[in-house]
Order: C-alpha cells, then sequence, then structure tokens
C-alpha cells in the first residue's frame, strides 16, 4: 500500500509539473510539428510523389509523431530528476522508506505520460494537414508505449550520471537529435546507398520508426519483430542499469 501511495504521488507530481508550463512543454511541439507538416509534406511532399505507394506526408507523419514521443519522454525525465538532485529535494526520497523501483517506475511513468500526450497532440495537429489511418492499432500504440518506455528510461541515466546543466544538453542535442533525424523520419532506408543502408541498420530509432509506421500505414522497412526485441532488449538493459546506480547511489548519494 505505502509503494502504491509513493508510486501515485511521484506520477502525480511529474506529471502536475509539465501541465503546469503548458506553454513550454505542449505548445512549442505543435508549433514545430505543423511547420514540418506544411514545409516538408505539402510543399516538398508534393513534388517527391509516393514513397512505397503512400503520399509523402503519410509516410512521415509516423515518424514526427514518434520523433515528438522521444524526445518529450527523454527530456521530462532528465530535467525533472536532475533538477530533484540539485536542488536537495532528492534527499527525501534517500529517506524516506521508498524502494528503488518505485522511485524509478514513478519517474519513467512521468515520461510516458507527457510523451504520449505531446504524441497525441501532434497526431492531432496532423489530422489538419492529412486524415491519419491506423491499419494495425495494437502495433502502433505498442510502438509508442515501448518507445516512451525506453527514452525515459534513458533520460533517467542521463539525470543519474550528469553532473551539470550541461550534461543534460549534450546527450539530446548530439546523440538523440542525430539519430532522430537519420532514423528514416523523412526518408526510406531504400533511397540510400548500400553503404549508409548498413550504417542506417545499426541505429536503433530507424527500427522503432518503421515499426509505428507499420501500425498506422502497413509501410515498413525492417522486420517489425525484430524492432520489437530490440526495443524491448533496450528496455530491459536500460531498466536493470538504472536500478543498478539508483542501489549504488551513482550521483546521488556523493
Amino acid at each position: 500500500m505505502n509503494n502504491a501511495i509513493a508510486f501515485r504521488t511521484l506520477v502525480y507530481k511529474e506529471t502536475k509539473r509539465f501541465i503546469r508550463i503548458w506553454p513550454q512543454t505542449l505548445l512549442p511541439p505543435a508549433i514545430t510539428t505543423a511547420l514540418y507538416f506544411l514545409i516538408f509534406g505539402k510543399l516538398i511532399g508534393g513534388r517527391l510523389g509516393d514513397i512505397h505507394g503512400i503520399s509523402y506526408m503519410d509516410y512521415i507523419v509516423p515518424g514526427i509523431i514518434l520523433m515528438s514521443v522521444i524526445s518529450h519522454s527523454y527530456a521530462n525525465v532528465v530535467s525533472s530528476f536532475y533538477s530533484t538532485k540539485f536542488q536537495r529535494n532528492i534527499e527525501e526520497l534517500l529517506v524516506a522508506p521508498v524502494p528503488n523501483w518505485v522511485v524509478l517506475a514513478g519517474y519513467v511513468t512521468g515520461g510516458i505520460v507527457r510523451g504520449l500526450l505531446v504524441g497525441t497532440v501532434v497526431a492531432l495537429i496532423s489530422m489538419l494537414f492529412d486524415p491519419l489511418a491506423c491499419q494495425n492499432v495494437y502495433i502502433a500504440l505498442s510502438v509508442v508505449l515501448l518507445t516512451a518506455i525506453l527514452f525515459s528510461l534513458a533520460g533517467f541515466i542521463n539525470a543519474v550520471l550528469a553532473e551539470s546543466f550541461d550534461d543534460i544538453s549534450i546527450i539530446p542535442n548530439f546523440v538523440l537529435t542525430p539519430l532522430s533525424y537519420l532514423g528514416g523520419v523523412f526518408y526510406s532506408v531504400e533511397m540510400l546507398s548500400e553503404t549508409w543502408q548498413t550504417i542506417s541498420m545499426g541505429n536503433p530509432i530507424l527500427y522503432m520508426v518503421n515499426a509505428f509506421r507499420y501500425g498506422l500505414t502497413g509501410v515498413s522497412d525492417v522486420d517489425v519483430p525484430l524492432a520489437f526485441a530490440i526495443t524491448g532488449g533496450f528496455i530491459v538493459v536500460l531498466t536493470a542499469f538504472s536500478l543498478y546506480l539508483l542501489h549504488r547511489g551513482t550521483g546521488i548519494k556523493n
């Protein structure tokens, strides 16, 4: 019972935190998405034609939605947990009889809620430009949920290891953004040369984007079961590593 109360409290705190500042957390992705769809979908996409039998607009919608989920689920956890460390509020969690897995689950769930909420906003914006179809709702929802979990965990690890506010911006700017843009959001991997196709296959975001695209449009450049296996594998590894860091007190007790 105590663990359930602690979990609900953490989730409530995390959710209220980003909703309270919605002009900074929910409004920017809506504006950015509208620009993506206007410039790439309408202006440029109309000249590119179809990709794998679907319009360019339909092709990029899944990638843009998932890209928003990735960035915001990650950002929510890394900023919140590091702020807790920086403001010394983390000491309240350390002295409270709350297991490490509850702390991790609370922060990760907060990141999931923000990621899914932003993804919903982006999906609604996309419908203003093009009707949003869904070929397999179960695959689409599973992919977006697993992706939000994965990058919430990644944000948690970044926050635990970060020693300054600069450290929490390095990964999003120099790792996540390049991997997202090179993850097949705006193009098919088949358009690349054989060398770059091989390199792209080492990008885990490529598998998530294509699995989500398959759920919405039925089109994918990768094997969907493999995409689920890769995503699930990363979740297991990052969960274990996060609990290990909490158990050791790395970046928290020292």
